[in-house]
């Protein structure tokens, strides 16, 4: 069976642990390669090739830096197809879906192109007599990233391009069920002229995760996953000493009000709670109908849901694949089973779904759940799958309270032609996204993606002027030269004693 192997000093490193994860194909269940899962000494090569390619490459210039990443944009762009197909054949999604992955990834690889704008410093002259001061910053040494299942190309691209841009250098661990688009994407880098050990990737589990936690040569974290495990990284990384920022899981609301387009409103909840199975952090899994909404509105996305078209990712007819594992789909189907005896009405169960010929397949079809109570499990816990629960409120007010009453804050939206009440809602509502008429208010690649409360832990949000703030620090300098005027013929200074005071600076 073919093994997925590490990508250390700019080649391909076979696994020594003895220890591998399978790699399956969500559509037919079947098992179609390994993973070299890495030990604490595979992860020590991965850094030690990332601290030595720092010595260099944390002192080269913006201009050489900027050269290998747009021939590495031009790259992407003409694999996507291929890298695309990859995501597909070990997550499931379908290839549109996967190709929108892959193109949101470049926006980040374009933004770090331009990364010579984003560094310049400041500068501050006279502040004092003949003493100027300068702001710059500088990039922090070896990186790591550890990026989860559903995007396993962009989210890996929301991080390296930037990092490695700013002069760090990357060691990125992506997660074990889907590794090959990250490897391909070194690949890419090493053929765009990257200096070896800039870009490394070792696959692993939680060894490997722990090792970069504690390593004394990693400066900072970043990670993208579930809430539960954001913040085990937040607190390790932190106790050793590191940055970190990291992005745990959500419960994305769609706040409907009475005056909205009840069409373009189903529309956007059908799209935003099943695209991409429901597997994204940014998914839309509540509808808050406020008022009389409610009932037409859950008529209206049932018979847009009943539509969908699920099937294998590779069927170009496909709407919608399979989840990345049994296990997973197992746990979604649970929330929709025991959703009826917490309460909820239970309008669509897609647990029964599988496609022909496909059978062994991880299928499970849309659900839709009405009526859900606030202490129900579907709707308090991150689901990660193609269920929908839809609440009632009888006013705004009592909508936005039930939307800020979730201990998570990642994105929301709200869909109104009110624009007082969107105006009031965008300042009101405790997220870090909001949409209004927007169902996933994912931001462009210039500014930033990051939630609140539970949704982030840490201080930066991931890449835009956050992503190069967090893979640089500061530094401050203040410069007196003496005016040539004070030396002598001699070439010695005048004497001017000491002054004990503190500086002055007026």
């Amino acid at each position: 069976m073919k093994t997925i192997d590490h990508w250390i000093g700019g080649k391909s490193v076979e696994g020594a642990s003895g220890t591998y994860g399978p790699v399956t194909d969500p559509a037919t269940g079947v098992q179609t390669t390994r993973v070299a899962l890495a030990s604490a000494d595979e992860v020590d090569a991965a850094v030690a090739a990332a601290k030595a390619a720092y010595e260099t490459w944390g002192t080269s210039s913006l201009a050489a830096r900027t050269a290998v990443l747009f021939r590495y944009r031009a790259l992407l762009d003409a694999h996507r197809d291929e890298i695309a197909e990859l995501i597909t054949a070990e997550h499931g999604k379908v290839h549109s879906d996967a190709l929108g992955e892959v193109a949101r990834g470049l926006e980040i690889v374009e933004l770090a192109c331009g990364i010579t704008t984003q560094l310049k410093g400041e500068l501050s002259t006279q502040v004092s007599s003949r003493v100027d001061v300068a702001a710059i910053r500088q990039p922090l040494g070896v990186v790591a990233g550890i990026t989860p299942f559903n995007f396993p190309a962009m989210v890996p691209m929301w991080m390296f391009p930037l990092a490695i841009a700013c002069g760090n250098t990357f060691v990125l661990k992506p997660s074990e069920k889907d590794p090959s688009p990250a490897i391909r994407l070194a690949e890419l880098a090493a053929e765009a002229g990257l200096p070896d050990g800039v870009l490394n990737v070792v696959n692993g589990d939680k060894v490997a995760v722990d090792r970069l936690l504690e390593h004394p040569d990693v400066a900072a974290v970043s990670f993208v996953g579930s809430t539960p495990i954001a913040r085990y990284i937040h607190t390790t990384a932190s106790a050793n000493g590191k940055r970190v920022q990291a992005l745990g899981g959500a419960k994305n609301h769609m706040l409907v009000l009475p005056d909205a387009d009840l069409d373009a409103a189903a529309d956007a909840a059908v799209s935003a709670a099943y695209g991409s199975a429901g597997e994204r952090c940014m998914a839309v899994s509540a509808v808050v109908a406020v008022g009389a909404t409610g009932d037409e509105l859950v008529r209206k996305i049932r018979d847009r849901a009943e539509k969908v078209k699920i099937g294998p990712g590779d069927d170009p007819t496909s709407e919608m694949g399979p989840l990345i594992t049994k296990a997973h789909r197992d746990k979604v189907a649970s929330y929709v089973h025991g959703a009826a005896e917490q309460g909820a009405e239970v309008v669509l169960d897609g647990t029964g779904f599988t496609v022909e010929g496909y059978e062994d397949g991880h299928w499970i079809g849309l659900s839709l759940l009405d009526r859900v109570p606030a202490d129900a499990d579907a709707y308090q816990d991150e689901i990660f799958g193609p269920v929908l629960c839809v609440l009632r409120a009888e006013t705004y007010e009592e909508g936005v309270a039930l939307i800020n009453a979730s201990p998570y804050g990642n994105g929301t939206a709200v869909f109104t032609r009110d624009g007082g009440a969107a105006r009031r809602f965008q300042l009101e509502v405790q997220a870090g996204m909001v949409g209004v008429n927007v169902p996933i208010p994912v931001p462009v690649g210039y500014h930033s993606f990051g939630g609140w409360k539970d949704s982030l832990f840490g201080d930066h949000h991931i890449y835009g002027n956050d992503g190069v703030h967090f893979y640089t620090r500061g530094k401050v300098v203040t410069t007196r030269w003496a005016d040539p005027a004070e030396y002598s013929a001699s070439g010695r200074g005048s004497a001017g004693g000491v002054d004990l005071g503190f500086p002055k600076n007026h």
